[in-house]
């Protein structure tokens, strides 16, 4: 049987969110559901809702996630994760002793005969002047020594501060407007040669045609589960409900 590629994003792992209490659950529910029918699993960022990684300590409410990757890993998944804006700092941990494949910023990849571009999508919005300068800030190597500098008990804290001020600010800049300039963005990266165009960062699961060529965004997994499969070389968008059987949405020509 040949096995499918998946796509996740934007699970924000860690971060409370009401009536959403059991998601890491679902998550890992999830990801033993697929263990014996994939190949690939892309982590499109913000897996976690922050990652900061000490030499010598790790937040313990990621451990199950850890554990359950390390083992989908161990039964032959490659698994990629790309860098978002909420875990932009992701250091060998990740890489050597869990086995991720860690890429900062964009992927370009061919599986199944189709070229795929992969990219968290935080900095497309070329208004967005503030983030672009904040996430300059947040990727610069030495600001991050610097950050590890303090005490978990005091870096931990600090980080879920302005993880939930960014969360706030994005809520309140989204608008149409915006969601076309990332449809604009898919069309160009497609208009020079990938296939498949496959993004996470707006949390608006959507899949789009463009005369044989597709955008799809994955999502989140915080308020609803979706989750984009690749299978014989057609690529699909799908929502997760604990317990049943998965609804595909249906996608949108253009």
């Amino acid at each position: 049987m040949k096995k499918a590629v998946y796509f996740i994003s934007d699970a924000h792992l860690g971060i409370y969110y009401k009536g959403r209490e059991q998601r890491e659950k679902n998550l890992i529910s999830f990801l033993r559901s697929i263990r014996s029918s994939v190949s690939h699993l892309f982590i499109v960022g913000d897996l976690f809702d922050f990652w900061i990684e000490y030499h010598h300590a790790i937040r313990p409410v990621y451990f199950h996630i850890l554990h359950e990757l390390r083992t989908l890993i161990e039964k032959g998944t490659a698994v990629y994760y790309l860098a978002g804006n909420h875990d932009f700092a992701l250091g060998p941990f990740l890489e050597k002793t869990i086995g991720l494949h860690i890429c900062p910023d964009h992927l370009d990849i061919e599986l199944q005969g189709k070229k795929i571009h992969l990219y968290h999508g935080d900095g497309i919005l070329k208004s967005d002047v503030g983030y672009r300068l904040w996430r300059a800030v947040l990727r610069n190597p030495v600001n991050q020594i610097l950050y590890k500098c303090l005490h978990p008990d005091i870096g931990i804290p600090l980080a879920k501060l302005c993880s939930g001020t960014s969360h706030n600010f994005t809520a309140k800049r989204w608008n149409e407007k915006k969601r076309k300039a990332y449809l604009q963005a898919a069309g160009d990266y497609l208009n020079r040669g990938s296939d498949i165009i496959v993004m996470g960062h707006t949390h608006l699961a959507e899949i789009y045609n463009f005369g044989g060529k597709v955008y799809c965004n994955t999502g989140e997994w915080l308020r609803r589960y979706f989750y984009a499969k690749l299978e014989n070389g057609e690529i699909s968008l799908w929502e997760y409900f604990p317990g049943k059987v998965p609804v595909p949405l249906k996608p949108i020509t253009e």
